[in-house]
């Protein structure tokens, strides 16, 4: 698979598979996971995978053990890069995971995405404009409060505000409008609430 370009979202980086590892990794210091593991949260091959963590590795941003076969990488923590790069990769590409995490528990979510200006970017739009606010739409019939209040932390990690949309489970296959026509007809990311057939949280590899 042939690398993916310099980033939009953040073009001091040699790729976005780069920038999507690393802002998973350091954005959660706890979570140790295998390469396939992680190939498999960002939709990436083991290969490149394996390319990404052994340069991050080198660089001291990750650490990695050996338990039988399977090779565990978690963030290095004792870097000195380790908390301002955590905090800069974490607003660049951590809106999927961040919203994951806060949305998965709620009960009604049925599926989130994101989408507008940072859903673009993500995807290799560069744009005309920095990225504003991060536009989430929540598929399903969930306590809305409940969402909000959620989401209120994660505005404080990605130091931008969550623009929340609520609409019904169906609606980007069965909606119609204006509004419906414009997000379906531009890049959306998906949150993962769900790995592997349950619900987000499982932070082994």
């Amino acid at each position: 698979m042939e690398r993916r370009a310099t980033p939009p979202l953040l073009p001091i980086l040699r790729s976005q598979q780069q920038g999507e590892l690393l802002a998973l990794l350091l954005g959660d210091p706890d979570l140790e996971m295998s390469l396939s593991a992680l190939g498999d949260r960002i939709g990436i091959p083991t290969p490149s995978v394996h390319r990404e963590i052994e340069r991050a590795e080198l660089a001291g941003l990750v650490t990695s053990r050996k338990v039988g076969n399977t090779r565990l990488v978690r963030a290095a923590t004792d870097s000195p890069y380790f908390l301002g790069l955590a905090d800069v990769l974490t607003k660049a590409f951590g809106p999927p995971t961040l919203l994951a995490d806060a949305l998965a528990p709620v009960p009604g979510v049925e599926r989130a995405v994101v989408f507008g200006s940072w859903a673009a970017r993500f995807t290799g739009d560069p744009g005309d404009r920095p990225v504003g606010d991060i536009d989430v739409l929540v598929l399903g019939d969930p306590d809305r409060d409940e969402v909000f209040a959620r989401i209120r932390p994660v505005e404080e990690r990605l130091g931008r505000p969550v623009q929340l949309t609520f609409r019904s489970t169906r609606w980007l296959d069965e909606g119609e409008g204006a509004f419906h026509d414009t997000v379906v007809g531009r890049p959306m990311v998906e949150v993962p609430l769900s790995v592997d057939g349950s619900r987000n949280g499982d932070k082994g590899g």
